[in-house]
């Protein structure tokens, strides 16, 4: 096996790794799972390439953390999320309204939003039963 194969290999056990998450996870997450075979090195160089990409979102916790989501590939223009801040699932939501909002916000407020990444954080329906 060259070392090539082998670094395909780690990569794509990370992906799979990624992929389970159904909520936010960071690069120790994925490391406690690896430790004995990769290292933290190759992780954090494919979540970022990962990150650049467009197949993870980056987000800073309130403790200041980095936490990562991973994000199925689609064929929207943007993409809009609803993130719940009791689970943390990490929903896509397509919608003609969206595209309103985004023209409203910037002829009226004359601002760009990056469309790739909007979030809005609540309370998802599952969650809202337990509160």
């Amino acid at each position: 096996m060259t070392r090539g194969n082998y670094n395909t290999k780690q990569k794509d056990i990370i992906l799979n790794i990624i992929k389970k998450y159904n909520k936010d996870f960071t690069i120790k997450d994925i490391y406690l799972e690896v430790k004995d075979t990769t290292s933290i090195t190759t992780i954090y160089r494919l979540v970022d390439k990962l990150t650049k990409d467009g197949l993870l979102n980056k987000m800073i916790g309130k403790d200041n953390n980095t936490y990562y989501q991973y994000i199925e590939r689609c064929s929207c223009n943007h993409h809009f999320y609803l993130k719940c801040n009791n689970c943390g699932i990490l929903t896509h939501v397509e919608c003609d309204f969206i595209d309103k909002l985004t023209d409203h916000i910037i002829n009226h407020h004359k601002f760009i939003p990056n469309s790739r990444h909007i979030i809005i954080n609540g309370i998802c329906e599952k969650c809202k039963e337990v509160f």
